[in-house]
């Protein structure tokens, strides 16, 4: 294994489990500024002392800044690295970091604290060479999990030579150390209906009921669910919301679903499913989210092979059905890789963790991934 690797791994590892331990204290979810914010402080606090802060506008109104730690140099090379503060979990329900056994087991530690963690070890580790590239920088958005608004970062980074983002990692059947590359396109439709209301028991056939034309967006959305198809389209309704008495008939509420397809266009072959009207209630769809697909598996198998040769051990490109920022960023930066940071489990539930014995390989195979990209490999 190179040397630089081995040792910047090492001590990645060192202190990987004490640093996701304070970021995983902080209940940040999705939309909640002030959690941002306390992430933001632990994330200045682990920075390289080196790197300039910069705070840029998030793509959602309403949410805490972004985070954009920058090192500059006096090499050619450009490389993003990338990540997620916020989670899915409320407030209520946030569980700080435990072990248990070769688990951490804590709110956001696979998805992806523990992603950032490895990441912030990386750029630290390439403070220290900071002959080997021109701009070296760490994005970490707070509004991946529920943003409400298109995506505005890509194109200030367009045309850097690499973005390596930092979502779970896996291993493949064989045991081979996988990145990401290639990754479905996913969408959120949200329907909203707009009816009559009128009393549910006197005179009900007044009202035009938004709930039932919601129902039947639904089951025309359901409808194109065909997982097994060519485009492995999924299709389900996840999200209701109608109705305000039980003894009203409903004049409004929206549906929200999800989708995903290896082809972007068969979203708008969905929408055009739901119909325009339902007994007198009008429905309107549109995207209030939409991630492009995301297939780097060409253009990055020259680095994946100068990575294996400096770990002494493969790296495998894979696959991803879920939606990730870096489909944004793979069409502004062709040599995109994901599926980065730590292997674990359990993301959005109570028991998401990270495998403690998978902190230091997979930082190994980030610094091996970067080094690649520092020495022109791709």
């Amino acid at each position: 294994m190179d040397d630089w690797v081995r040792e910047a791994a090492a001590r990645i590892a060192e202190r990987a489990e004490r640093d996701l331990d304070a970021l995983v204290a902080v209940s940040s979810p999705s939309g909640d500024v002030a959690g941002a914010e306390e992430c933001v402080a632990v994330v200045g606090a682990l920075a390289p002392v080196e790197a300039a802060v910069q705070r840029l506008p998030c793509s959602s109104p309403g949410h805490a800044d972004d985070l954009l730690l920058r090192l500059t140099g006096g090499g050619e090379r450009r490389l993003l690295l990338l990540g997620h503060l916020d989670t899915v979990i409320d407030h209520g329900s946030h569980r700080p970091l435990e072990r248990d056994g070769d688990r951490l087991v804590g709110s956001g530690a696979v998805d992806m604290k523990g992603g950032d963690v490895l990441a912030l070890g990386v750029l630290q580790a390439l403070a220290g060479r900071r002959a080997d590239f021109a701009e070296a920088a760490l994005l970490l958005v707070c509004d991946e999990e529920w943003r409400s608004a298109p995506f505005r970062h890509a194109d200030a980074f367009a045309g850097w030579d690499a973005c390596l983002c930092f979502e779970a990692g896996q291993r493949t059947a064989a045991g081979d150390e996988a990145v990401i590359v290639r990754r479905k396109a996913a969408a959120t439709l949200r329907v909203t209906a707009t009816g009559r209301a009128a009393h549910s028991g006197s005179a009900p056939d007044r009202g035009r009921n938004a709930l039932l034309a919601l129902a039947a967006a639904a089951q025309a959305v359901a409808a194109a669910h065909a997982p097994d198809g060519p485009d492995a389209l999924t299709a389900v309704p996840t999200i209701v919301r109608s109705g305000e008495a039980f003894n009203v008939v409903p004049a409004d509420g929206e549906l929200f679903c999800d989708l995903r397809s290896l082809r972007t266009d068969a979203f708008e072959e969905v929408r055009a499913l739901v119909p325009a009207e339902v007994g007198g209630a009008t429905l309107t769809a549109e995207f209030p989210r939409l991630w492009p697909a995301m297939d780097t598996r060409e253009r990055s198998a020259p680095l994946l092979a100068a990575a294996g040769d400096l770990l002494g051990r493969p790296v495998v490109a894979a696959g991803r059905g879920g939606a990730s920022d870096a489909s944004h960023f793979a069409p502004a930066i062709p040599l995109t890789i994901d599926g980065l940071g730590p292997r674990g489990g359990g993301a959005h539930a109570s028991d998401e963790y990270v495998l403690a014995d998978s902190l230091r390989s997979r930082a190994e195979v980030a610094l091996a991934l970067a080094a690649a990209v520092l020495a022109g490999a791709a």
